[in-house]
């Protein structure tokens, strides 16, 4: 059974903050079950945006959250506009920020 997505986002916010970097809930949404997108920031400006992985893309259900790379070392203005086209889509999405150097075992992310 996967984790709630309030549940879920708490607890890689208090991670991120574990490691001494920064986290903030941009926008909440469903607390059940919204999907998560992760805004990565870099210290050189870029951006990497990180969604949720395409479960028919496996054949037996993940037993996490599972993310896949959307947008990798992009500008903040192309991050912004994906989010946008995101949330008019489902706009019960949550969407969290961090700023840490590398991402580590904070969540999972597909090859």
């Amino acid at each position: 059974m996967r984790l709630k997505s309030e549940i879920f986002v708490s607890a890689l916010v208090r991670r991120v903050f574990g490691l001494g970097s920064y986290a903030a809930v941009l926008r909440k949404g469903a607390g059940e079950a919204g999907a998560i997108f992760i805004r990565q920031r870099s210290r050189l400006g870029t951006e990497t945006l990180y969604g949720p992985a395409p479960q028919s893309f496996f054949d037996e259900p993940a037993p996490g959250r599972l993310f896949e790379i959307r947008l990798e070392n992009a500008e903040a203005e192309a991050v912004d506009a994906a989010l946008a086209r995101e949330i008019r889509f489902d706009p019960d999405c949550w969407v969290v920020e961090i700023e840490v150097d590398a991402r580590g075992d904070l969540f999972d992310v597909t090859a």
